[in-house]
């Protein structure tokens, strides 16, 4: 709510190092417009991913939280000593390829590749692409112990370079190790979302949920999309996870470049029908990490996921490394709010063929809510929500109007910070009437919205208690609302 409510809807996530986060860096993100968090395990240890988190909560403990693992990948071995930086290979030159099951060292004859079923999981024909296509071999034959490839692009490879097989299904675990420790280690240290990568399949999320369970750890999961495989199994990974992230950096070495637009529009359309919050994610602002202006075309990539409707972008090394992080939050935030106002375009989605929708009270309620703010001159839709879920049902209707969410936890309030347009609140008062919400509502939009006496809002309430989930749609005026809330005060009998 802070800075007029951030002045968008559509919420940006960055990415923090260790190496640079102090509270005064947190602060300037965080009114720069940042909402989310996220730590890449990939390149901190856990006691600075703690340094982090602890960092980020004393600034405001609403900020969320989300943890990146490195997930199961396939990757080189470290080049050997001898060749310094990295061995050089021309076009044309071959080489053998091994699974290696300890420290073997790659050199000019074998590469060895840190996944053992390599050979038997690799066909001939395929190919490899290396440091995400700088290097590219093709299997020429193979045998039971190595494959012989071809350089079909040479460079120099360097040591532990990821490796990316187009088309082909390899035998990677759902959970590394070292996901595994991180992943328990986020259950301790006030984590909300872990974004697993290279998610292939739900086995893959289940077993991520599997760890959460045995916790009994409330962290959402947000599955990494960055593969074919993931791509060919987008329904179940959807229905398994509580989000998507579209990670187009692997996606886009994986499949022709043409094709990640199309594939990107495909699943934030599902996402949105399924009631997913979904991240786009990758290089948005990647020449601000040197640069204090982003390219046309950057921003332009920018706006076609606003104008997509997705509920978050990211931001990596613009803000992990980079020279100028402050300046490229603000160019997303000022981004998004430019294209938020083409009202022709951002008309809310109530008429979808949304999944369930017409089996779910919570949904029909919302979509209720939604339209009738379309109709009628309403301020904004308020409610109260305990898990964040109906506040995440109104977020999928994309509605115009700013939804405001008081939540009983502080983690259903993080968690609904990656939802599309809304803004979350924990409350202040006590259960005692239904209506009680409201009045922590009045009471947060009196600091910032300036209300009219006549200002409209759509309440969607429950009435059988905090658990019994939403059971009405109200619309009624601020001061209806207030003469409500003081007769409740003065313990009057309605």
């Amino acid at each position: 709510m802070e800075n007029n409510y951030r002045k968008k809807k559509t919420k940006i996530v960055a990415t923090l190092s260790d190496f640079r986060t102090t509270e005064e860096f947190v602060h300037r993100l965080y009114d720069a417009g940042m909402d989310v968090v996220r730590i890449n395990s990939a390149h901190v240890t856990e006691e600075g991913a703690a340094q982090i988190v602890e960092i980020v909560h004393r600034v405001n403990p609403s900020i969320p939280v989300m943890l990146d693992t490195k997930g199961p990948e396939i990757r080189v071995t470290a080049v050997a000593a001898e060749y310094g930086s990295g061995i050089e290979f021309r076009t044309g030159d071959r080489v053998a390829v091994r699974g290696s099951v300890g420290a073997d060292d790659s050199t000019r004859e074998t590469i060895y590749m840190n996944v053992p079923t390599i050979v038997r999981d690799i066909p001939v024909g395929a190919r490899m692409l290396i440091a995400d296509g700088e290097l590219e071999i093709c299997v020429v034959s193979k045998s039971d112990d190595e494959l012989l490839c071809e350089f079909i692009t040479g460079g120099t490879l360097r040591s532990r370079k990821s490796v990316n097989v187009p088309g082909v299904s390899i035998d990677l675990p759902s959970v590394t190790e070292k996901d595994r420790r991180f992943i328990e280690w986020a259950t301790q240290h006030d984590v909300d979302f872990i974004a697993h990568s290279f998610v292939r399949s739900a086995r893959d999320v289940e077993a991520v949920q599997a760890i959460l369970d045995t916790r009994k750890s409330p962290i959402k999961i947000i599955s990494k999309i960055e593969n074919q495989e993931g791509l060919d199994n987008i329904d179940e990974i959807i229905e398994a996870s509580y989000g998507i992230m579209v990670a187009r950096g692997d996606l886009g070495v994986e499949l022709p470049a043409e094709v990640i637009p199309n594939a990107q529009r495909r699943i934030v359309e599902k996402c949105i029908a399924a009631k997913r919050p979904v991240i786009i994610a990758t290089q948005m602002l990647y020449s601000m990490v040197h640069s204090p202006r982003p390219t046309r075309a950057e921003v332009s990539d920018v706006a076609s996921a606003i104008y997509e409707r997705v509920d978050a972008v990211m931001l990596s090394d613009e803000t992990a490394t980079g020279d100028y992080p402050t300046e490229a939050v603000q160019t997303m935030a000022r981004v998004a709010r430019e294209i938020e106002r083409d009202e022709n375009h951002f008309r809310p989605m109530i008429d979808m063929n949304m999944v369930s929708v017409n089996h779910e009270i919570t949904a029909q309620l919302a979509r209720s809510a939604v339209r009738a703010s379309t109709n009628l001159p309403i301020r904004y839709v308020v409610l109260d929500t305990k898990t964040g879920r109906t506040g995440r049902y109104l977020a999928a209707f994309r509605g115009r109007k700013t939804v405001v969410a008081i939540c009983y936890t502080l983690h259903a309030q993080r968690i609904l910070a990656l939802s599309y347009g809304v803004v979350a609140i924990l409350r202040q008062r006590g259960t005692d009437n239904r209506y009680h919400f409201l009045a922590d509502a009045l009471d947060f939009l009196d600091q910032y919205g300036q209300l009219s006496e006549e200002d409209l809002f759509a309440i969607v309430g429950g009435s059988f208690g905090e658990d019994g989930g939403a059971s009405y749609v109200e619309i009624a005026p601020v001061k209806a609302i207030r003469q409500r809330n003081a007769a409740i005060a003065a313990g009057e009998k309605l």
